[in-house]
């Protein structure tokens, strides 16, 4: 199990115990997460579970594929280094205290 933290954009934390082989989004999902709409069910077909990592952790996640890359381009205030859609992130138990901040918006 992983202990994840999601930050809501007004600063609310959210650490969610998740097991390994899931998603970052299906840790929200299942944990009731606000912020995380993931209309798509992650089949990686829209931005709306877009989140920023925290600095410490983009360089220790897989890199972005290219279908995650391009629908970033439709997310809200994507950065460059360190937004990611947390469809694509699985979790791993070297994933125990990754921080994903939210967007104001999911778009």
């Amino acid at each position: 199990m992983a202990k994840i933290t999601f930050v809501e954009h007004n600063g609310t934390e959210h650490v969610v115990e998740v097991a390994a082989g899931l998603t970052v989004m299906e840790a929200a999902r299942d944990n009731n997460v606000p912020g995380i709409e993931a209309d798509c069910g992650g089949a990686c077909a829209c931005s709306t579970c877009h989140v920023y990592v925290a600095p410490e952790w983009v360089d220790r996640l897989p890199p972005k594929e290219a279908m995650e890359e391009d629908m970033l381009d439709f997310a809200w205030q994507p950065d460059p280094a360190r937004s990611r859609l947390t469809c694509q992130i699985k979790v791993t138990d070297e994933l125990d205290g990754l921080v994903v901040h939210m967007p104001e918006k999911q778009i």
